[in-house]
């Protein structure tokens, strides 16, 4: 029998552990994502919007217009931190990426882990989640949805794990205070937050309309009893004051704190997310197929002699994200027929962040909007890869596919390993994706 002494170091191992694992999993992904960092050793894609806003706040005294307007700038703030660390070069522009993919595949492990409580379909989820190829590409170019996703997986972390608590108030507050973070670096934050509050809406709703299952039991996705002692004014601090506070927050080394220019930032913000006069690009597609992969961008592609090009595609790996939606459909299945919570939770957290850029007036989109969604993904997958009565071999023999085809399209996703025409050619499945 375990004394009482006995009890603080039992309860202490989970936590050390987890601690442990996730410190593991942030050194092996700043290992990998640091390779090559500086090819190219030019600006390239949309970095050529995002390092100058950033030098530009790195200037005793900003003259003239602010620079990228459009966006929110804790990111770039990041940027301009990291330049002044490590100089004007590639590895100043980039590191900043590569930190905050490494706390992505961090929050993915979080993610999984209060959704599954398991160890093994925790670091299984973020293999996939690196395979999939989008964070991995994401997490190497000096581009603002990197830091948003980071921000946004720990708020998913911190609202899975307060969904099951029956006193959630100080894990939602987690929550509102990372998204706060995350629209902070970019207005697609609004996205997962709103995600929760419509997941505590529709909880309520249901309690006020005094809902029951006849055959309830602890893995329903809706309890009548879930959060007793959670009031109105809780749900309005941690998702509404919290958020807020923290995103004008990120304003404040850029305009003080004068209330008319932080305004004047946010109705310039407003006016470009959902302006539909913007002209088109080569490289744009719409919503419906981002799942399907149909268009992706190219981020760099340039000849480096006569038979060697370096490419980086936004794509997607196809291995991973195709099956995925199969798990989709598992998941929505055993919501409606079984109540589960698990795929509740996992279909909200994909679903709300990609079926969001359905609701906005803007035309103009692109597959590296799928970001969140491909990433949250690997949750589905996992979810639906462990279902009672799958073979625990099943999991892992998926996650080897994943991996083979990550490193198949390595020669298009990391410029400094360069490849061949021949190579191009043959990963280069569709005409879309030239």
């Amino acid at each position: 029998m375990k004394t009482v002494s006995e009890s603080p170091s039992v309860l202490r191992r989970p936590a050390a552990r987890t601690a442990i694992i996730a410190a593991a999993i942030f050194v092996a992904a700043q290992v990998v994502l640091l390779l090559g960092i500086a090819t190219p050793d030019k600006l390239y894609f949309d970095e050529v919007h995002y390092v100058p806003a950033a030098r530009q706040l790195l200037l005793p005294a900003i003259e003239g217009p602010i620079l990228n307007p459009m966006h929110p700038p804790l990111a770039k703030e990041i940027i301009a931190l990291s330049i002044k660390a490590f100089g004007d070069g590639p590895l100043g522009w980039r590191y900043p990426a590569t930190l905050f993919g490494a706390f992505a595949l961090v929050g993915v492990y979080l993610c999984a882990l209060a959704l599954f409580a398991s160890q093994e379909r925790a670091i299984a989820a973020v293999l996939l989640a690196f395979f999939n190829q989008m964070l991995f590409v994401q997490s190497r170019i000096a581009m603002l949805d990197i830091f948003a996703l980071a921000f946004s997986l720990f708020a998913i972390a911190a609202f899975i794990h307060g969904f099951r608590q029956s006193r959630p108030q100080l894990a939602f507050a987690l929550a509102g205070f990372a998204v706060g973070l995350s629209m902070g670096c970019k207005w697609s934050g609004l996205f997962v937050l709103a995600t929760c509050i419509a997941i505590v809406a529709l909880i309520r709703l249901m309690q006020s309309w005094r809902t029951r299952f006849a055959d309830g039991n602890d893995e329903d996705w809706y309890r009548p009893d879930q959060w007793p002692d959670l009031r109105v004014h809780h749900v309005v601090g941690c998702f509404m004051l919290i958020p807020a506070v923290v995103y004008l927050a990120t304003f404040v080394p850029l305009y003080g704190l004068s209330f008319s220019d932080l305004m004047e930032a946010q109705r310039r913000i407003f006016a470009d997310n959902t302006t539909t006069a913007i002209a088109g690009h080569p490289y744009s597609s719409t919503w419906p197929s981002w799942p399907f992969l149909v268009r992706p961008v190219w981020y760099l592609f340039e000849k480096v002699d006569d038979g060697r090009i370096a490419a980086v595609v936004f794509l997607g790996n196809p291995l991973i994200l195709w099956p995925a939606l199969i798990a989709l459909t598992v998941a929505l299945r055993d919501w409606i027929v079984a109540r589960k919570r698990d795929a509740f939770l996992v279909l909200a957290f994909y679903l709300g962040p990609y079926l969001a850029w359905a609701l906005l007036p803007r035309t103009l989109g692109f597959i590296y909007y799928y970001l969140p969604a491909a990433t949250t993904a690997s949750l589905v997958l996992v979810y639906a890869l462990t279902r009672k009565g799958a073979p625990r071999w099943l999991l892992w023999a998926f996650v080897a596919v994943g991996g083979a085809g990550f490193v198949a399209m390595l020669p298009i996703t990391a410029a400094f390993i360069e490849t061949s025409m021949a190579t191009f050619n043959r990963l280069m499945l569709f005409q879309s994706w030239i």
